[in-house]
């Protein structure tokens, strides 16, 4: 019961199973009223003929009666005596009475005694105008009951119909006519044998094709999961799960795991290449600081301080460096603050009085450049953009700050060789330097542009790198503006 397909076919066996009992329901209660309704019809034609013959003054014993069996009588005069009965019926249950022996009474032929209409009381005149008229027959709906006749020592569920005549004597009495319900019984008994019967055999069958048709749907799934359990077992994510030709919901499901793996297995790799970048990068300065130390625990005259502290701040800034990279991987959020660029930009370059290079700034008096995200992360990006141009440039480095359309976009130019066109995109992944010719102290560890490209993402927006009209690299840093 813990797999699909057991719950499958079990809950296709139980809906199956409560639709065929309501229907079985159904169809024999609609069968049982139907042959109830003929039975009706029975007992009322019969009791109607009885009812007719009375009206028309014949005499009790003069009535001819149809089959005791078929269609068994009884008639009551209007004091519920038993006046005429079928000539085998022993016993009668469901009508006006229980008898089945005649008694004295006025026959269809005697004279009725005269009517006190002073004595008689409202009660008694309704109930005469509510009788059928002299030699009639009622011409009201009979009214129906159940009820059982032995006859001829037989007994049998019967359905009796009641209709009122009165003779021309003006006695009223009441026919008492049954159909039998044994048909009706025996067929609504078949129907219900016969459902019993070819239900079990039914669910088993429903059960049986929704087991084999949900393993044969399900058997991708099977193969998906002996796929990824491997994958699981071995590390190797450049396996794949087989997708299967169909177009269904399995396929969809084997594509995404696939584009899934695609994903995963950039990303490990990614981080392998960072571990390992990190790792030579880490080990120079630290190789060199650990031989400045050395040679001063030797010699303390040989000992290079300022080349010791330099290596000790690209240390630093390299594990600064490394140590954001893993927060912004992790899925760091910016801060939910207002970061004016055109500020933050100025600021920025106000603490660069000491390079070589000065840097123009290009920011409109008055403008508004607010911005969603954290103010440390893209000070950041800007100081890293700044060094990037200085360390390039010839002599001119600029930086404006303008509005584009429902953002803020940031330009930092130089006139230094620039960015060749098919080295545009590689320049922001990890460690990659162009200018290999450069020692590392100069270049820095090619961290820089990758860090300010990830932040600009986290912040919603982009970096990209054109060619600027002084002829060097332009650094585009687009933001949006807060919602």
């Amino acid at each position: 019961m813990r797999s699909v397909r057991a719950r499958a076919a079990l809950g296709a066996t139980l809906v199956v199973a409560v639709a065929l009992i309501g229907a079985g329901l159904a169809v024999l209660l609609v069968l049982r009223a139907n042959l109830i309704d003929q039975a009706d019809l029975q007992a009322e034609v019969a009791a109607r003929e009885v009812a007719g013959a009375l009206a028309t003054g014949t005499p009790y014993e003069d009535v001819e009666l149809d089959d005791d069996e078929d269609h068994p009588v009884q008639v009551t005069d209007e004091e519920d005596r038993v006046v005429l009965v079928s000539k085998d019926l022993r016993a009668v249950t469901g009508t006006g009475a229980t008898g089945v022996t005649p008694v004295p009474s006025a026959s269809a032929g005697a004279t009725p005694a005269p009517d006190d209409d002073d004595d008689g009381d409202d009660d008694d005149q309704d109930d005469d105008r509510s009788r059928p008229g002299r030699g009639e027959v009622s011409s009201d709906d009979p009214d129906f009951s159940d009820g059982t006749a032995t006859v001829d020592r037989t007994t049998a569920d019967y359905r009796f119909a009641a209709v009122e005549a009165t003779t021309p004597d003006g006695v009223t009495l009441t026919v008492y006519a049954g159909a039998p319900l044994a048909a009706e019984q025996e067929a609504v008994n078949t129907v219900r044998g016969a459902m019993l019967t070819g239900l079990p055999v039914l669910l088993v069958v429903v059960a049986g094709v929704t087991w084999l048709v949900t393993r044969r749907a399900l058997r991708p799934v099977e193969g998906i999961r002996q796929e990824m359990a491997a994958i699981t077992a071995s590390e190797d994510l450049a396996r794949r799960v087989p997708e299967p030709d169909s177009r269904d919901e399995i396929a969809a499901l084997a594509r995404t795991t696939n584009e899934t793996l695609t994903v995963l297995e950039a990303s490990v790799e990614r981080q392998r290449r960072f571990v390992a970048d990190a790792s030579h990068e880490l080990r120079s300065p630290i190789a060199s600081l650990r031989t400045q130390l050395e040679v001063a625990e030797a010699h303390p005259e040989l000992l290079d301080l300022p080349g010791a502290v330099a290596d000790t701040v690209r240390l630093q800034v390299l594990a600064a460096d490394l140590l954001l990279l893993a927060r912004l991987d992790a899925g760091e959020k910016p801060g939910g603050g207002t970061v004016e660029l055109g500020a933050l930009v100025r600021e920025e370059v106000s603490q660069r009085t000491r390079d070589r290079i000065a840097v123009a700034v290009e920011v409109p008096e008055g403008g508004a450049f607010e911005v969603n995200g954290s103010r440390g992360q893209l000070s950041r990006v800007i100081g890293n953009l700044l060094d990037n141009a200085q360390r390039h440039a010839e002599g001119r480095v600029a930086v404006s700050v303008a509005a584009d359309g429902r953002g803020v976009r940031v330009e930092v130019r130089d006139d230094g060789a620039g960015v060749p066109e098919d080295e545009r995109e590689r320049i922001f992944e990890r460690f990659v330097r162009l200018d290999d010719a450069r020692s590392r102290d100069d270049g820095g560890a090619g961290l820089g542009l990758a860090i300010a490209r990830d932040v600009a993402a986290r912040h919603g927006g982009t970096l990209t790198v054109h060619r600027a009209d002084e002829g060097g690299a332009a650094f585009r840093l687009w933001l949006p503006r807060p919602a």
